[in-house]
């Protein structure tokens, strides 16, 4: 059984020989450019010029040596940069800064910084429709998003390995807070919600454009499509299920059942936290993974996750807890907790191994070699 066959039968809810392992395989399960560069030196390979993966994050693109040793089992194919853009770094004084394609400032503290941060939210002073329907968007169809699409995904079957797409940016509501501003954003949700319904709209539209042609292009290739909008804290969700059901999820099911439309690809759906009072709406939303399974979080406790809807979604992450355990504790507390999740969320299939979210920077290489290790004894089935 090959890594695809593998992934294809967990996402079916059918028990494979092994749960699948994920390291590197999607933005939101990868590692930070310092933990990976430490692992590395751990397995005893030769310092790389590793792909960035994600520019504010710093996530490292795991490559072949590290996904080899690791035995990973999926594969990331991303757009490439439009035409014409790059980043270009900025001095500001204690920080170094960019602008993305969307008109987002961002920041790193040159002193320890190990992520850039946004300051910049250039849809922050925007107080009428207009400024929103007017706001310039990039151009979701520039060729230089698609040029090594399908070069890339052949690449990935030909290695045996299931083929993961992300898209052009973060979720729809995702963005518009970051143009917009997280103050702004939620008065919005509140008081100004025709901005937020042109906003939404608007992303939906940017995206499923993108997937149009993104699908037509590689779609036979792809097994898995990454979408995403964080709508949960620690706690609670960050906004009602109200006026996510009223906002936000009619677009979502417009979105997601889009792209399935374009081709038979399972979606992913990245959203952290306390989810829980979400997820039937996901579901009917169209969502069939879940991703990062934040362990940590109120009302996440695996088991109850399985049982609850474990027969309509697939759980990918939730290995092994990055916020208390990963970063924080002994090798053996790491496998001891990955041998809990496993057991909770393995069972019948419809589940794949990561960490709750990137592997951060302050991570020893050693703990994250305890996690693969008891995922390799623990998960098989």
């Amino acid at each position: 059984m090959n890594s695809r066959e593998r992934v294809r039968l967990a996402l079916d809810h059918q028990e494979p020989d092994r749960v699948p392992f994920d390291l590197g395989g999607t933005g939101l399960t990868t590692i930070h450019l310092t933990a990976y560069a430490n692992l590395r030196r751990h397995l005893g390979l030769p310092p790389s010029k590793t792909q960035v993966m994600a520019m504010a994050e710093q996530l490292a693109m795991v490559e072949e040596d590290v996904a080899r040793r690791l035995e990973t089992d999926l594969r990331l194919v991303l757009p490439g940069m439009p035409s014409g853009f790059h980043y270009v770094l900025r001095d500001e004084g204690a920080y170094e800064a960019y602008t993305d394609e969307w008109g987002i400032g961002w920041r790193k503290p040159k002193d320890g910084g190990f992520y850039y941060d946004m300051y910049h939210h250039p849809l922050a002073p925007a107080d009428s429709l207009g400024d929103f329907k007017d706001y310039p968007f990039p151009d979701p169809l520039d060729e230089g998003r698609f040029r090594s699409l399908r070069a890339d995904a052949e690449q990935a079957v030909a290695n045996g390995k299931a083929v993961v797409l992300a898209g052009p940016c973060a979720g729809i509501s995702e963005v518009y807070s970051w143009l917009r501003g997280y103050e702004g954003y939620y008065i919005d949700l509140a008081v100004h919600q025709d901005y937020v319904a042109c906003m939404l709209d608007r992303m939906v539209e940017f995206k499923s454009a993108f997937w149009e042609k993104a699908l037509q292009a590689v779609g036979d290739l792809v097994d898995v499509v990454i979408e995403a909008d964080d709508l949960a804290g620690q706690q609670r969700p960050l906004l009602s299920p109200k006026t996510y059901r009223s906002l936000i999820k009619p677009r979502h099911q417009r979105l997601f059942s889009f792209i399935k439309d374009q081709a038979p690809v399972k979606l992913f759906f990245h959203s952290c936290g306390a989810v829980r009072p979400l997820l039937r709406d996901f579901i009917e939303a169209g969502i069939d993974i879940l991703n990062p399974v934040q362990l940590s979080a109120a009302g996440m406790d695996p088991h109850e996750l399985k049982r609850e809807y474990g027969r309509d979604l697939v759980f990918w992450g939730g290995g092994v807890d990055t916020q208390r355990i990963l970063d924080k504790g002994t090798p053996a507390e790491v496998k001891a907790d990955v041998r809990r999740n496993i057991e909770a969320l393995a069972p019948g299939g419809g589940f794949v191994f990561a960490a709750v979210h990137d592997i951060q920077a302050d991570v020893p290489p050693e703990n994250v070699m305890a996690m693969w290790q008891a995922w390799k004894e623990y998960g098989t089935y």
